[in-house]
């Protein structure tokens, strides 16, 4: 005979605690001492004590659940930003539900839609740029929402994270100060992309205030993928005369870009100038070392999961976008042009 399911009561009696302490240890841990979360964590183990989230949630109690939506899982663009702020709200008692959306907005709004079904007790999205849908319906649900990854003074609801119109001018404005005037582009589309969107027109903007305009057929537009940079960037370099450098939207289509200039004997940076935007993980591993812009994700996961977990357990407190500056880093993939 199967014995009985664990209950809230069980768990009570063998952690020696009450029945409140156990559920404030599910709903509010932050409220219980470090020592009884762990002596109350290790029953509910040996037990298996599983809570009925459906019921807690008809009575109004937290689901312990955050929302969290991404362009993208096909690659490790968002891995860091999105493990940091796991990580930060799991100390707060919370679990993150994970979606994509392929940079299709309206697959968004079916996302979180589900996500609301779901009683999540917040949500976290990717960007500004949503469609006017999406923030009627976080309205109407009066749920916490942070805007992750971009950073815009004016932006509608607390944005934590960097400024890609100042990603994209510092790295143009280096490309400049190395004196380079033959300079290419490629980025990935910017429908439903805001951050690349942002990172292009600041690019363009910055070699045109120095004088530099690039014409049409080096303004290649590649999806994120290594394979992909490394086919347009053979390509860009058999179409006649080559640029003497190439700013890439993000770390991922550099390094594709790397790889086609090796396949086509060009040596980077003697030959070819190549740098990128992120300084993701591996970007300081290929060859040549990658010149970049240094994107915090780790602190902006880490800020972005503060904030919705305190603004979900203490309602009260005012909501403030943060930023988390970009840097420039260099490296060995870029050189001054010297004129030959």
């Amino acid at each position: 005979m199967k014995d009985k399911k664990a209950d809230i009561i069980s768990v009570a009696k063998a952690a020696r605690v009450s029945p409140s302490t156990v559920s404030r240890y599910f709903n509010h841990p932050e409220m219980v001492k470090l020592a009884t979360r762990r002596k109350i964590e290790s029953v509910v183990r040996r037990q298996g004590y599983i809570r009925n989230r459906a019921a807690q949630t008809i009575h109004g109690i937290r689901s312990g659940t955050i929302g969290v939506v991404v362009p993208t899982l096909d690659h490790a663009i968002f891995a860091e930003v999105v493990q940091a702020f796991s990580d930060t709200v799991a100390e707060m008692g919370f679990t993150i539900l994970l979606a994509s959306h392929g940079y299709d907005q309206q697959r968004e709004y079916s996302i979180l839609r589900k996500m609301l079904e779901h009683r999540v007790d917040g949500v976290v999205l990717t960007g500004l740029d949503h469609d006017e849908a999406v923030f009627q319906l976080i309205d109407s649900q009066d749920v916490p929402l942070v805007l992750m990854w971009n950073f815009a003074e004016a932006a509608p609801y607390p944005c934590i994270g960097a400024d890609n119109e100042l990603a994209g001018r510092m790295i143009a404005e280096h490309i400049v100060a190395l004196g380079h005037r033959d300079v290419a582009c490629m980025f990935p589309p910017t429908d439903g992309n805001d951050r690349a969107d942002a990172r292009l027109v600041s690019v363009i903007e910055t070699l045109a205030d120095a004088g530099i305009d690039v014409p049409e057929h080096w303004r290649l537009t590649t999806v994120y993928s290594v394979s992909s940079s490394k086919r347009d960037t053979i390509q860009l370099l058999q179409s006649g005369r080559r640029p003497t450098a190439l700013i890439c939207g993000n770390d991922v289509l550099a390094t594709g870009a790397i790889y086609g200039s090796a396949a086509m004997g060009v040596a980077v940076p003697d030959d070819l100038t190549i740098v990128g935007i992120g300084d993701f993980r591996g970007a300081a591993e290929i060859e040549p070392a990658l010149t970049t812009v240094h994107i915090p994700a780790h602190e902006i996961g880490r800020e972005a999961g503060t904030a919705l977990a305190n603004a979900i357990t203490a309602p009260e407190t005012a909501r403030e976008s943060i930023h988390c500056r970009p840097s420039l880093v260099v490296r060995a993939s870029c050189r001054a042009f010297n004129g030959s």
